[in-house]
């Protein structure tokens, strides 16, 4: 405070002529008159005096009078006007804004606000003062105490929320105000919880159980619901800060039979004047925004399973679901509405079967009636289509084909002939549109779309080989997946190319078939090295991103290879990728794609982060494709270039021991698959204790959660146990401590399983370990047996070569001595040694 005293005048500039007092004394001489003054109405005075000039002299107000005015509201407390103008006088020195008035002398962009709230929330019970205030009724009071409330809480949010959450009924206090007649007061309350709730989960938890959904809920129906005004967005925010992200209150808002409630908000009235748009004022797209983003965040893809699935089977059951299908079939909803209702219809059906067949079944008001679902088809391959909109259409279909079979198999179908019946549009027809159209775009959702329907599902990757395409009149009909390979090579669009090579890698993974078909398919493998091996250094993302996903998909075709296809067996596959490529380069090719911020931004989240086109590269499957695969298609490359170079190695150094190097296979393949069974039988044991570990967090974090509701409710009783009404009774206590014991001896269940589970596999492991290290030790000394008796022989073969060529050499000037012929073949080293001797002599 002395630094801000100090620095007041160096602050003000000039000093002004002698005969007119300057602005840091005026305020001097009224503190002093606040501070020494006997008589309330020459405090009172002072006060006002001090709050007209706190906005153009707020440094000085600040730093002389802050001290005086927090003995005001401790002091003076019972007179409201004093009080009043006291905490106005606060909130300007502590607005976290630039007032006019002092933009010439300290800049646009001050934090004199921060610094003054820092050193008032010093003062431990500061914020516990202004709390105070909030009891008392009279509008000169209570508002301003909100005001000064709302300034600190912008200023240093994380502190105040420190003190509002240890503070006595301090949430309580706020919660009340909802129920203000005053709206004024009533709209400020909300400001206030919203910054009081962003982050923190324990004050979202207190909020939650102080039966704010419901205070919510009356306010949003109070201005009219989804047409209302900026009120009901408010409420929505507040809503969305308590639901986000806190599997606690989502657990109340859905038990609470709160998703019911929601239904209301998506009912849309009747079209206007045979104008659509003009029933879709920019607040009205606002408030659906927040609601939808509410219905998000109950059913996020990152969210706890089985709370995601009971809100899943809540929005079906209540018909909010079919209201969200609704508002997608409407004429003239904004592009930016139907984007996030795609979105939110898109993960209320993820995983969810029963929902997953609603939408399959939504017809579309046309004449005559379409599905749904191609509607949204025609929509997505449409360059005309906003690109967010275009992108909410793939991310539903993603959504509608995951862990859907039946989903996936129907798709798939409409590739297949349709036999006599009345030809329409399918969604196989208009994929194939979009992935042989010359927009690029188009491509790349359409083969990312297709790839969903191959996903786990290795009987539709089959399905799907038998797919032709229709070509030139009188041309043969050619395999889609040769159709893939020819727009590939041929295409000069590198998105074009992404989106194909997606498709591929996810047909060709744990699918033999799709493997051998795409072997035969000409120049498939020679244009994949050709790109990889080319020497060029690509700095741009996209070319580098082609090279990697070409290095992928050839290790995906020695991986899943099952040597039907004779020019591109495994080994031959290896030996390409070494002499072509270079196992070094290959190895950084695949590594390279999970380098990518492209590959991280991708595999958080299954709906697509870009905001353009050129944004958009890699598809969240495909990403958890490439996590999962990535390690065990490099291992198969690498070693079946190392099995090469040492067979080659062998070969060269000893033909004649290929049988016994054909023993060792034998062996090693007999060893591989005692290993392989052992490692089945780990991973079983270890899924097992996985599955165990699961429930065990799950319970916990229900059995946390219980806890939070039994602290919560027993505040709340020792709260209200002063004579206020409350909605906790304490059988509902009691029932929430038995529900906690039980989950408690759960747990402990579930621990003793997971300890016998752990047990066993420890004990299988150092057993495993034990005979598989006996074994190896045996292994290995049978093998340097080996590979000594080895070099023995093969020196002992050398001493004998030398000693043959010494011997032929004798014979040979033997017989030039002797006048004989000697053949070049002679000389080198075919001649008989044996009877050459006899017949000299």
């Amino acid at each position: 405070m002395e630094y801000f005293k100090s620095s007041i005048k160096s602050v003000l500039g000039a000093p002004l002529p002698e005969n007119e007092p300057s602005g840091a004394d005026t305020v001097e001489r009224m503190v002093e008159r606040l501070q020494s003054s006997t008589l309330l109405d020459d405090r009172r005075d002072a006060c006002r005096g001090l709050k007209a000039l706190s906005r153009s002299y707020r440094l000085e107000v600040g730093a002389q009078g802050m001290d005086a005015l927090r003995q005001v509201l401790e002091m003076d407390k019972t007179d409201c006007e004093i009080t009043g103008l006291a905490l106005e006088t606060l909130c300007n020195i502590t607005h976290p804004e630039t007032f006019d008035e002092e933009v010439e002398k300290y800049g646009p962009r001050n934090k004199i606000g921060e610094q003054f709230t820092e050193i008032f929330i010093k003062q431990q019970d500061s914020v516990g003062l202004i709390l105070s205030f909030l009891e008392e009724f009279d509008f000169k009071v209570r508002y301003p105490a909100l005001k000064l409330l709302s300034h600190l809480l912008i200023n240093k949010p994380k502190n105040i929320q420190e003190i509002i959450l240890i503070s006595p009924m301090g949430v309580s206090k706020l919660m009340d105000l909802l129920a203000d007649s005053r709206e004024v007061i009533r709209n400020d309350v909300l400001l206030i919880l919203i910054q009081l709730t962003k982050g923190n989960a324990n004050i979202q938890k207190i909020v939650a159980f102080e039966n704010a959904f419901d205070r919510i809920f009356d306010v949003i129906y109070q201005e009219e619901g989804a047409e209302g005004g900026i009120v009901v967005e408010d409420c929505l925010l507040l809503m969305l800060n308590l639901l986000r992200g806190n599997s606690s209150n989502q657990n109340f808002f859905k038990e609470g039979s709160y998703i019911q409630r929601l239904k209301p908000l998506f009912e849309m009235p009747p079209e206007i004047d045979d104008n659509p748009l003009a029933s879709w004022s920019p607040q009205k797209v606002s408030n659906l925004h927040c609601m939808v983003q509410v219905i998000r965040a109950l059913v996020a893809p990152n969210g706890p399973a089985q709370s995601v699935a009971a809100c899943q089977r809540n929005m079906e059951a209540c018909k909010l679901l079919q209201a969200l299908c609704d508002i997608l079939m409407s004429s003239g909803v904004p592009a930016d509405v139907l984007t996030e209702s795609l979105c939110a219809v898109a993960e209320v059906i993820r995983g969810n079967q029963i929902n997953q067949e609603f939408l399959a079944n939504v017809m579309a008001p046309s004449s005559p009636p379409k599905p749904a679902i191609v509607v949204l088809l025609m929509s997505m391959v449409n360059e005309k289509q906003p690109f967010l909109l275009r992108c909410a259409v793939l991310y539903c279909f993603q959504c509608f084909l995951y862990k859907n079979g039946p989903g996936q198999a129907q798709l798939v179908q409409t590739f297949l002939p349709q036999g006599n019946e009345t030809p329409s549009l399918t969604t196989g027809q208009l994929i194939c549109g979009g992935l042989f159209s010359t927009d690029p775009l188009s491509n790349w959702f359409s083969a990312v779309l297709l790839s969903h329907a191959l996903i786990d599902n290795s009987m539709q990757k089959e399905q799907l080989l038998k797919v032709l395409l229709a070509t030139n009149i009188g041309k043969p009909p050619v395999k889609l997946m040769q159709q893939c390979v020819m727009l590939l090579q041929q295409s000069n669009k590198i998105q074009s190319k992404l989106g194909l090579l997606i498709l591929l890698c996810t047909w060709t993974s744990y699918s033999a078939p799709a493997v051998k078909t795409f072997l035969t398919i000409e120049n498939s493998i020679a244009y994949l090295t050709a790109l990889l091996s080319s020497q060029e250094n690509n700095d741009d993302l996209q070319e580098c991103l082609l090279q990697n996903m070409c290095a992928f998909l050839i290790g995906i075709c020695v991986h899943f290879n099952d040597d039907s296809v004779p020019n591109y067996t495994k080994e031959k596959l290896c030996s390409l990728v070494e002499n072509r490529i270079g196992l070094e380069k290959f190895q950084n090719a695949i590594g390279g794609i999970s380098r990518h911020e492209v590959y991280s931004r991708s595999l958080k989240h299954p709906q697509s982060s870009a905001k353009n086109s050129s944004e958009l590269y890699l598809d969240h499957e495909f990403c958890r494709l490439l996590k999962n695969l990535e390690a065990n298609v490099l291992k198969s490359v690498l070693d079946g270039s190392n099995s090469h170079g040492s067979l080659d190695q062998i070969s060269t150094i000893s033909p004649s021991d290929s049988a016994l190097v054909s023993q060792y296979k034998d062996l090693i393949r007999e060893q591989d698959s005692q290993i392989q069974n052992l490692n089945k039988t780990n991973e079983i044991l270890l899924k097992g204790k996985h599955e165990l570990e699961i429930q065990v967090q799950e319970l916990e974090m229900q059995m946390s959660h219980l806890k939070d509701q039994n602290l919560v409710l027993r505040a709340a009783q020792t709260n209200f146990s002063n004579g206020k009404e409350t909605n906790v009774s304490s059988n509902h206590i009691e029932t929430e401590n038995e529900e906690l014991e039980k989950y408690k001896a759960q747990i402990k269940e579930l621990e003793n399983r997971l300890s016998e589970f752990t047990l066993k596999i420890n004990q299988d492991e150092c057993k495993n370990n034990d005979s598989n290290q006996i074994k190896l030790e045996e292994i290995i000394k049978q093998r340097t047996a080996d590979l000594e008796k080895l070099r023995k022989d093969q020196e002992d073969l050398l001493e004998l070569l030398s000693d043959q060529d010494n011997k032929i050499t004798l014979y040979k000037e033997r017989l030039l001595s002797l006048g004989e012929k000697v053949d070049s073949d002679e000389s080198s080293g075919d001649l008989d040694t044996d009877d050459q001797p006899e017949s000299s002599n």
